[in-house]
């Protein structure tokens, strides 16, 4: 019993930074004329490393030992799940929609499954595969506001590859944090954070040197404090910690919930209205994840 309510945890904290990560997408294009993509990459993991700080400056000088000793990987996490997805991430939305972002990468429970399955010898249940493929096709029907005809109007650019090289390493990071040193989590966030603002900053400064500056107003100011602080520090935090107890693939099948959060948010924040295909593409989300969930019961239990 108590194991099932610590998955249950775990699946709703997966919520919780999904949401977090739609209006991370949604800042992103919103301010994509205010702010150039690796200077608000630059800015996010600088706000970030700056309130990792006070509680991961006392556990590295203590566990400094095993940072060193895992080093390389936390160097690989970072590269992965910091600067590629995130710098390919805000990069491809100057040329491609949102529509199009999230539907790229509705795609990384399915490659997660396949790198899981290939680099580790992962088996799938087929209740869980079923959940991928239900879940998927929720995505599929909110992105196609339910007209199976707007798939033949669907083309792919270059912001798209960006989008795709995003979901690749996403993928990655997700299978390989089994093999995270054991640090504690502050400071694993703290260093790879640092890499991202690292290899963000020289970026960042090319941007400026070719005119590209940020409009500042108390909505720049606003994207930067909201990126660098929830889909970062808190939604990271959370999201590792959810596949350590959950596993890659169903913490991975998560990510199916951005569209579904991004709609709520439109709703919410831009006035748009939710349409019947909402309401059928969330209902298929979330059939798919307790399909993952009830697949992960019978696992423990079998």
């Amino acid at each position: 019993m108590e194991e099932n309510r610590s998955n249950f945890r775990a699946f709703a904290m997966l919520g919780l930074v999904m949401l977090f990560w739609a209006g991370n997408s949604i800042t992103g294009r919103a301010v994509r004329d205010d702010i150039p993509p690796f200077t608000l990459a630059f800015g996010r993991w600088l706000i970030a490393v700056a309130a990792l700080l006070p509680f991961a400056l006392g556990p590295l000088r203590r566990e400094w030992r095993a940072v060193v000793a895992g080093w390389r990987w936390i160097v690989v996490l970072g590269v992965l799940g910091v600067v590629c997805f995130n710098g390919f991430i805000y990069k491809g939305l100057h040329y491609t929609t949102a529509a199009n972002a999230l539907l790229l990468q509705a795609a990384i429970p399915a490659v997660v499954t396949v790198l899981d399955r290939v680099l580790f010898g992962g088996r799938p249940g087929k209740l869980h595969v079923l959940g991928v493929a239900v879940s998927t096709l929720g995505v599929v029907a909110i992105v196609f506001k339910g007209d199976p005809a707007a798939l033949m109007s669907l083309s792919f650019g270059r912001g798209d590859a960006l989008v795709f090289c995003a979901v690749a390493a996403w993928s990655f990071y997700t299978v390989l944090l089994r093999k995270r040193p054991p640090v504690p989590p502050a400071v694993f966030l703290l260093l790879t954070f640092t890499l991202g603002a690292l290899a963000m900053a020289p970026l960042s400064m090319m941007e400026a040197a070719s005119g590209q500056a940020v409009r500042w107003s108390p909505h720049a100011l606003a994207a930067f404090a909201y990126v660098g602080l929830f889909p970062s520090a808190v939604a990271y935090f959370i999201y590792n910690r959810a596949t350590a107890d959950l596993g890659a693939a169903r913490a991975g099948q998560a990510i199916t919930l951005m569209p579904l959060f991004g709609a709520l948010l439109s709703a919410l924040l831009l006035g748009e209205r939710l349409m019947p295909y909402h309401f059928a593409g969330m209902a298929l989300i979330l059939a798919g994840i307790v399909f993952s969930a009830l697949a992960l019961r019978r696992i423990k239990t079998g």
